[in-house]
């Protein structure tokens, strides 16, 4: 089996069609599988896939687990080479997984590769890009909402330089597609660590590949359409500070002494009443 694609689907039904048609065209020569772990959606996801896609390995789960935890089940029973994370909003080319897996067989230093994502129009997706490793200063802004006035601040962390045609050496490549060796995740022994329950698993991943001494690639020798969190659209904005801040300071507490993820803590703690205020006053 060449390449084994992973999808976690949470009320994707409007999409998810699309990128499992788009899967199938994408792998013309090469053997794959396609595993969806469909998170407890309400909206028909898993009856729509069993009914429609029967080739499909779905597993159903009776309640979100988050994202880490779905695709690390789905990741278990996974046969391929090589195991492609791919967000249930994407859409990816004919015959484009066919020579993203070839282009890895000959990149064996390479742990992770993302692709070039684009919009629907077919640009370069600005918010789909890869990102420096996160630090302090440029996560405090974050947090506490001050990149709304001092946008440069954030220049480096979201790679404001980044060329998305250029083949190039990332920190980290975004979670809607990573491909991964096998290898990886056998060193690892899980695919993303399993504290996240969403948002920063991606990140997480890109660090620990690195520390195992693969290289982490952005390569536009394939592109992707990237619909951009389609899923995430329907969850409050108090919901998506909650976890995407819980997240954060775990990923701290993991990578960093407690000098740089005690004010991270602290400032989630400031910052969640006016999150939470602000999500009422937007009902």
């Amino acid at each position: 089996m060449d390449v084994s694609v992973i999808t976690v689907t949470w009320n994707s039904k409007a999409v998810i069609g699309e990128q499992v048609r788009s899967v199938q065209v994408g792998c013309k020569t090469s053997s794959f599988e396609q595993i969806v772990v469909d998170n407890a959606s309400s909206d028909g996801t898993g009856e729509y896939l069993s009914s429609e896609f029967p080739e499909i390995k779905l597993i159903q789960n009776r309640k979100n687990s988050g994202f880490a935890s779905a695709n690390n089940a789905a990741a278990k029973n996974a046969r391929g080479e090589f195991i492609l994370f791919l967000n249930p909003d994407m859409v990816v080319s004919p015959g484009s997984l066919d020579v993203i897996v070839d282009w890895m067989r000959n990149h064996k230093e390479v742990g992770i590769a993302g692709c070039l994502l684009v919009t629907s129009n077919g640009q370069p997706h600005p918010d789909a890009q890869p990102r420096r490793f996160p630090g302090l200063k440029d996560q405090l802004a974050v947090m506490l909402k001050i990149k709304k006035w001092f946008r440069v601040a954030l220049d480096h962390y979201l790679f404001r330089d980044f060329n998305p045609h250029r083949e190039q050496v990332v920190d980290t490549v975004r979670g809607s597609f990573m491909l991964m060796r096998r290898e990886v995740y056998t060193k690892l022994g899980h695919a993303f660590d399993p504290r996240y329950y969403i948002w920063f698993e991606d990140v997480d991943l890109c660090r620990a590949v690195w520390r195992l001494g693969y290289t982490v690639v952005h390569t536009p020798i394939i592109s992707c359409l990237d619909r951009l969190g389609l899923s995430f659209r329907q969850r409050d904005s108090f919901w998506k500070h909650r976890q995407f801040t819980q997240s954060l300071v775990t990923y701290f507490r993991k990578w960093e002494p407690a000098r740089i993820w005690l004010p991270l803590w602290l400032a989630r703690l400031v910052s969640l009443p006016p999150a939470w205020l602000y999500s009422l006053v937007k009902k």
